[in-house]
């Protein structure tokens, strides 16, 4: 059987971003993890079940790619079980300042889901 493991995600803001999963998203985190030869940090960050969200830090980070639908990974996506609890969170994210994108609403392909931005500007999808 084959399983995602993880994904990475480079950050400028290590602890807070850290933080944000930790705080929304009841993330367990490992011990920090830094290399002093290259600079780089990381955090995996786990989440129950599924893969793994690893966030990395560097000394000298690229530009972000830029325009409305740049190549890439475009969202990472949590399942919350059911329509009230994808309200529930969307709601108190929104109350702590995270900008709803989208939604909550029913897609054209049958998913309930809200989108907000994460500390970084990076795109959250909570599905029931």
């Amino acid at each position: 059987m084959m399983r995602l493991e993880h994904v990475a995600l480079y950050v400028e803001d290590l602890e807070v971003m850290k933080s944000f999963y930790v705080r929304y998203f009841d993330a367990v985190p490992n011990q920090k993890y830094h290399n002093p030869r290259t600079g780089l940090q990381t955090y995996f960050l786990s989440f129950g079940e599924g893969a793994r969200l690893e966030l990395m830090r560097r000394p000298q980070p690229s530009p972000r790619a830029e325009g409305e639908f740049p190549l890439g990974y475009v969202h990472i996506s949590f399942k919350l079980g059911s329509p009230e609890k994808v309200d529930h969170l969307t709601k108190t994210l929104q109350e702590g300042g995270f900008p709803l994108l989208n939604g909550p609403r029913l897609t054209g392909d049958g998913y309930y889901e809200s989108v907000l931005a994460d500390p970084e500007g990076n795109l959250i999808e909570l599905v029931a």
